[in-house]
C-alpha cells in the first residue's frame, strides 16, 4: 500500500487554481509607433525613397558647407576655358556660362528650395491643424470661417503669392511668408472636416458630459485620431511648395537674383536648352527626384500611421 501510495505521489502534480489567469488577455503585446515602422518598412519602394530623401538632405545642407558656395571663388568668369563644361568626374554637371560647378550649384539650391518649403509646410500645419480643429469642433467658429474659407478659396492662390511677393519684394523669408499666408486655410479645412466626423462619437460625448474643456477634448481625443491625416497633408505640402517655389522663381518671382533656388537655376539656365542642355535638364531632374521621393515616402507613411493598416 504504501509502495502505490510513493507511484502516486511521484507520477501526478497537483494543479493549483489561480483565479486571476482568467483576467489576462492572450492578444500579442500591440505598440502603436513600433507597427507603424514596421508597416513602412515593409514597403522596399518606401525604403528606396527615404534613402534618396536622406541622400537629398544630406547633400543639401552639408555639401554647400563642404564646396563652399556661399563663398566660392569666381575668377572662372574671366576663364573662358572653364566655361560651357560637359559634365565629368571633376564637374559631375558641368560648369555653367560663367565657370562656376553646377554640382555645387544645384545642391546650394536644392537647400535654399526644401527650407522655403520645409518651413512654409510647418507654419501651413500648425496654424491650419490648431484652427481646424476649433473650427470643426465649434458650430459658432464654423459660421464665421466658413464665410472666410469661401472668399480665401475663391481667389486664385499663384495671385495671392505673387501680390504678396511684389509688395513685401524678393526674399526667403518674404516667400515663405507670401506661401503660408492663405494656405493654411485649406489645411485648416481639410482638418474640420476629419474633426466633424469624429467630434460625436461616444467617448467625445462623454466626456463633454463629465465636464472635460473643449481644448482637452480636441488636444486629448480628437488630435490622436489625426496623425495619418496630418502625415498625408504634409507630404502633399513640401513637394507642392517645392514645385510653387520653382514656378515662382522661375517667372521671376520671390527670390533675388543673388539667392541660389532650383527655381532660379532652371530659370537662368532655360535659355540654354539648345546648345547646353545639361544644364537645364541636370536642374530640372533633381527637382522631379526631390519631389516625388518626399511624396511616396510621405504618403506610404501617412498609410502605415492609420491603424487600420497594421497587422497584428
Amino acid at each position: 500500500m504504501s509502495e502505490e501510495k510513493l507511484i502516486n505521489e511521484d507520477s501526478f502534480t497537483f494543479y493549483k487554481v489561480d483565479d486571476s489567469v482568467s483576467e489576462v488577455i492572450s492578444a500579442p503585446e500591440y505598440s502603436y509607433w513600433k507597427s507603424v515602422f514596421k508597416t513602412f518598412f515593409s514597403s522596399k519602394i518606401a525604403i528606396i525613397m527615404l534613402i534618396i530623401v536622406a541622400a537629398v538632405l544630406l547633400m543639401s545642407f552639408i555639401h554647400p558647407m563642404i564646396s563652399g558656395y556661399d563663398n566660392q571663388d569666381m575668377s572662372n568668369i574671366n576663364n573662358p576655358s572653364e566655361w560651357f563644361l560637359r559634365p565629368s568626374l571633376k564637374h559631375p554637371f558641368g560648369t555653367d556660362d560663367v565657370g562656376r560647378d553646377l554640382f555645387d550649384m544645384v545642391w546650394a539650391g536644392a537647400r535654399t528650395s526644401l527650407f522655403i518649403a520645409i518651413m512654409a509646410t510647418v507654419i501651413t500645419t500648425v496654424i491650419g491643424t490648431i484652427v481646424g480643429m476649433f473650427w470643426g469642433f465649434s458650430k459658432k467658429v464654423d459660421i464665421v470661417m466658413i464665410e472666410v474659407y469661401n472668399i480665401i478659396s475663391n481667389i486664385p492662390f499663384t495671385l495671392i503669392v505673387m501680390i504678396i511677393s511684389f509688395t513685401l519684394k524678393a526674399g526667403i523669408w518674404q516667400l515663405i511668408f507670401a506661401l503660408s499666408c492663405t494656405s493654411w486655410i485649406s489645411t485648416a479645412y481639410f482638418i474640420r472636416v476629419q474633426v466633424m466626423i469624429i467630434r460625436d462619437r461616444e467617448y467625445n460625448l462623454a466626456s463633454r458630459t463629465l465636464g472635460s474643456s473643449t481644448t482637452k477634448i480636441i488636444f486629448h481625443n480628437i488630435l490622436p485620431y489625426l496623425i495619418s491625416v496630418l502625415v498625408t497633408s504634409i507630404s502633399r505640402d513640401v513637394p507642392h511648395f517645392i514645385s510653387y517655389e520653382v514656378f515662382l522663381s522661375f517667372i521671376g518671382v520671390g527670390l533675388t537674383e543673388r539667392v541660389a533656388s532650383l527655381g532660379r537655376i532652371v530659370q537662368t539656365n532655360a535659355k540654354y536648352m539648345q546648345s547646353a542642355p545639361y544644364m537645364f535638364v541636370l536642374p530640372v531632374f533633381v527637382t522631379a527626384l526631390i519631389s516625388i521621393s518626399l511624396y511616396i515616402v510621405g504618403q506610404t507613411l501617412a498609410d502605415a500611421s492609420d491603424p487600420r493598416n497594421h497587422m497584428i
